[in-house]
């Protein structure tokens, strides 16, 4: 089935002792605020100006520090398989976004966009 797809945000995975600090830090190197993301208290973010891209650092309850990036999609189910199909492999879901690793081990998250937000003008139409 044809949908859309994006590389739409980078994400910071930041220990919870370090996440003030690293959040206060990019504020500072980005020049603007990076609000709390009040539907997801984790995470501190912002669309970055002038560019299409989010800024995301999300506070973490283990693990050490990385980063990730995110792809969203207006199919979940069918930009998953595409992704599977190029070696991609499913980590964890965690409601509308699915965790998986490329070929090399990286993790990325691929999540559902609403609908409509994705079109020929800021995405990539795949068949």
């Amino acid at each position: 089935m044809a949908h859309y797809s994006r590389l739409h945000a980078i994400v910071l995975d930041v220990p919870a002792d370090d996440h003030a600090a690293t959040v206060a830090f990019w504020e500072g190197a980005l020049g603007q605020a990076v609000p709390r993301v009040e539907k997801y208290p984790e995470f501190h973010g912002t669309l970055l100006e002038h560019q299409r891209m989010l800024f995301l650092a999300q506070r973490l309850g283990e693990g050490g520090p990385r980063v990730h990036l995110d792809i969203h999609t207006d199919d979940l189910v069918a930009e998953v398989a595409r992704l599977e199909a190029l070696g991609a492999t499913r980590v964890e879901g965690a409601g509308p976004w699915q965790v998986m690793r490329d070929p090399s081990g990286q993790v990325f998250c691929v999540v559902a966009d609403k609908p409509g937000t994705l079109n020929d003008e800021n995405a990539r139409r795949w068949e």
